[in-house]
């Protein structure tokens, strides 16, 4: 028997809320052939009107939708679910103004506990969302999931549970944004694959927020790629928008390029709110990547109007505030409960413009007041890797404060920013969380994954994405914030110094180098050459590199003297100037912009024997501490060693067992023995840790950096699973130095993520270094911290006795 036209209307609409849409169209057009009931055909018209605007045809599916309504003698529940769906359909085409007034009108007339009544009031947090009225859009899909979970509605309870996350990430609570998303994957994703894609989409826009771009923009360009495939043409363009959005702070170019197809693809739909919203940050795109052109301001203003005449006035400020970069017009108003990221871009185009009219204290006024908020915001992450993307957000600010600081040729206020700069990504302390066995699973079968695809591009492998992800997820959300630390100013840090040591804070303005010298006897500004600089810079690493892997010959003699030059350049540009500030200090330590990351200090002919340290800051250097000249250590303080090797490296066992000797009382894992596990364990119980291994660096994800052991990679999330880290680590592995320089000034990697687990000090390299050269060298080192030196001062005295000159040095605090 066929069947009747109400049950194709539910198979219609079955297939309809799991994206199949060419089913839904067939089941749909069938029972509108199948009945002369008028009320069920215009309910089979509301649902058809719904597919249409999902595959591209969003004005016939509003003038379906208003025929729909004009009939006759419809019932009342008909009616409220035809103004339902025409609210949807008005809200996806960016009118939300009409979208909200018709799904109210629809929700009012509907039972309080129907799934079609929860439905509704799912579309209508959704204009809340957009129309930033947060309150509003969480009250409504509280109300539908107690729905949902009344009638045991499992796949709609779990797309709500996502719509919650998405409201949290508009509200600034990342951590809670992707916890709701990353747990209501499964059930979306088991609905269908385009469910998984709108999943997908806004798990994107949550990377993004959190400045975790590469991954997101990869997501976001397979998403489109999905929608794409399945002729979801408005969904597409969205997830262009997005792109485009992502884009637009580091490749204005390409974020121009994918707003402005964007916006044409909303066009041709008649999807005005959205063409509204791609033409906006197009006109951003622009203006950044364009920063000599003309500006058309009646553009911006023609764009804001429309996005103000859609409902998405929050959009619309936000583009009259780029706008007032290229005029002196009024700044329009921001509220105080405006979203964070709105009020930090006010914050920021105040700061601009002070900085072109010359007004450096204003500068430094709007740049501060926007970094304390950036600061109140960061104060709900405590995991590394987010305290550094947050730090995005906040990167135009800080260069615009470091510029106006460095003019004002004040060396206490240059200090300040030098030292704000510096807390970017470290100023809220974490909270360990216990130990997560299911977080050390999937480590442990990310460590079998890379070993199975070695020499493949690893990361492109769908387990390892997905497991990485998840990962990742569990960090952000088990590791919390706790105090916010505190900067030191000027006069405190005069105050804690000795007289044998000097501070050479470095500041990179994003056009000019600056460093300032405080000493016990006070401070100063020293200019420095970063022209001259930056082109010694230019191949410094491949020298290195090369240098180290090559022995004997005429390429070796070549490139000893390339490498020379360009340290001897670097010596006189970059660490003479500031040396001469002081020149009678005898030890060291350096604050150094990312920029300036890779730099191998320890080779500088000028730093020869001088003890010194890279300390992620002054402030958290000095923080809590005596002063330095009452701090010296004895071997009693410091009296239990660590030591393990991986596997393939030339003289590992030989340099751990070498180092270990000058112990009395140490633990040596190498071969079958040196596991993640046991080094992990081992880590929790000494003084001094010292990891002989091939180590990698991780460019797109620092925390995935680690070293070889014996069944595979400790990653830097296996070191937040110590509970007690030691309070020295040696790493004798290629590259484990290096950071990846995060949004001009943030710089992160295995040193900093030992350093933020509560290790005082990690003796590491930028760059690779010798087999032959690490076992001597190091082995000198431990020597001198067995009898109780401290690591700048046994590192500089090990490469003055051994006469080895390499780019192992201290970071953190090597006093």
């Amino acid at each position: 028997m066929p069947l009747s036209a109400r049950e194709l209307h539910q198979r219609g609409v079955d297939a309809a809320n799991s994206r199949r849409f060419g089913q839904a169209r067939r089941a749909l057009a069938t029972a509108s052939a199948r009945t002369d009931d008028d009320d069920l055909r215009a309910r089979i018209d509301g649902t058809m009107a719904y597919v249409l605007a999902q595959t591209g045809e969003p004005a016939a599916a509003e003038r379906l939708s208003r025929d729909a309504l004009e009939r006759p003698g419809l019932r009342a529940e008909t009616v409220a679910l035809l103004h339902g769906q025409l609210g949807t359909l008005l809200m996806h085409g960016g009118r939300l103004d009409e979208a909200g007034q018709a799904l109210t009108r629809a929700i009012d007339a509907l039972d309080e506990g129907s799934i079609e009544r929860a439905n509704l009031l799912m579309s209508r947090s959704i204009v809340g969302m957009q129309r930033h009225r947060l309150d509003d859009c969480t009250a409504d899909l509280r109300s539908a999931i107690a729905v949902y979970e009344a009638l045991g509605e499992e796949e709609p309870l779990a797309e709500a549970r996502h719509n919650l996350g998405y409201a949290a990430l508009l509200g600034g609570d990342l951590v809670t944004a992707l916890n709701l998303m990353t747990a209501s994957r499964p059930a979306l994703a088991a609905t269908s694959d385009l469910a998984a894609a709108i999943s997908d989409l806004d798990r994107a826009e949550v990377l993004r927020d959190a400045g975790l771009t590469t991954e997101a923009e990869v997501l976001l360009a397979e998403v489109a790629r999905r929608f794409g495939a399945q002729r979801m043409r408005q969904a597409r363009g969205e997830a262009e928008f997005h792109l485009a959005r992502s884009l637009l702070r580091h490749d204005p170019s390409a974020a121009e390029r994918t707003a402005a197809k964007a916006a044409r693809r909303f066009a041709s739909l008649g999807s005005d709110g959205w063409s509204a919203r791609a033409e906006a940050v197009r006109l951003e795109a622009s203006l950044r990547a364009h920063p000599g052109r003309d500006v058309d301001l009646e553009a911006f203003a023609r764009t804001a109007t429309a996005l103000a005449d859609g409902g998405f006035r929050t959009e619309a400020t936000a583009l009259a505030l780029t706008s007032r970069l290229a005029d002196e017009q009024r700044m329009p108003r921001i509220t105080a409960d405006a979203p964070t990221p709105l009020r930090l871009r006010a914050h920021e185009v105040r700061a601009v413009r002070a900085v072109k009219a010359g007004k450096d204290a204003a500068a430094l006024r709007a740049a501060a007041e926007g970094l304390d908020l950036l600061t109140s915001w960061q104060q709900s992450f405590g995991a590394l890797d987010l305290q550094a993307s947050v730090a995005m957000h906040g990167t135009e600010l800080m260069f615009a404060g470091l510029a106006a600081a460095a003019r004002t040729r004040d060396p206490s206020v240059l200090f300040e920013w030098s030292e704000r700069a510096r807390h970017l990504s470290q100023q809220v302390a974490p909270v360990r969380p216990p130990r997560d066995a299911d977080l050390a699973s999937d480590l442990a079968e990310l460590r079998m994954l890379r070993a199975d695809l070695v020499g493949a591009d690893w990361t492109a492998d769908a387990r390892v994405r997905a497991l990485r992800d998840r990962v990742r997820d569990r960090q952000w959300s088990s590791i919390g914030a706790g105090a916010n630390r505190g900067r030191l100013d000027l006069p405190t840090t005069l105050a804690r110094l000795d007289d044998e040591t000097a501070i050479l804070a470095y500041v990179y303005t994003g056009d000019d180098l600056v460093c300032t010298v405080v000493t016990a006897a006070g401070a100063s500004i020293v200019e420095l050459s970063w022209p001259r600089i930056r082109a010694a810079l230019d191949g410094l690493r491949a020298d290195l590199d090369v240098a180290a892997l090559t022995h004997g010959g005429p390429m070796a003699a070549i490139v000893g003297r390339s490498l020379d030059e360009r340290l001897r350049v670097l010596d006189e540009a970059l660490f003479a100037p500031a040396r001469a500030a002081a020149p009678h200090a005898s030890r060291l330590a350096l604050t150094i912009p990312g920029i300036l990351g890779g730099i191998p200090w320890a080779m500088l002919p000028g730093l020869a024997g001088i003890p010194f340290t890279i300390a992620t800051s002054v402030s958290r250097l000095l923080e809590g501490r005596p002063p330095l000249r009452e701090r010296d250590r004895t071997e009693s303080e410091r009296h239990r060693a660590g030591f393990a090797a991986g596997p393939r490296v030339a003289r590992g066992v030989e340099e751990v067992r070498t180092a270990a000797s000058a112990w009395s009382s140490a633990e040596v894992y190498v071969g079958e023995h040196a596991r993640v596990d046991a080094v992990t364990d081992l880590a929790g119980r000494v003084d001094v840790l010292h990891i002989a291994a091939h180590g990698r660096h991780a460019v797109d994800n620092p925390m995935f950096s680690g070293f070889e052991l014996a069944e595979g990679t400790l990653f830097g999330y296996d070191v937040d699973l110590i509970p007690r880290t030691p309070d020295t680590v040696v790493l004798s592995a290629c590259e484990l130095g290096r950071s990846s320089v995060r949004w001009g000034e943030e710089a992160l990697g295995m040193t900093r993520v030992w350093l933020h687990a509560g290790t005082r000090c990690v003796i590491a390299a930028p760059v690779v270094v010798a087999d032959d050269v690490a076992c001597e060298l190091l082995g000198a080192v431990h020597s001198r911290l067995a009898a109780g030196a401290a690591p700048s001062v046994a590192l500089a005295a090990a490469s003055e006795s051994t006469g080895l000159l390499a780019p192992f040095q201290c970071h953190g605090d090597g006093f």
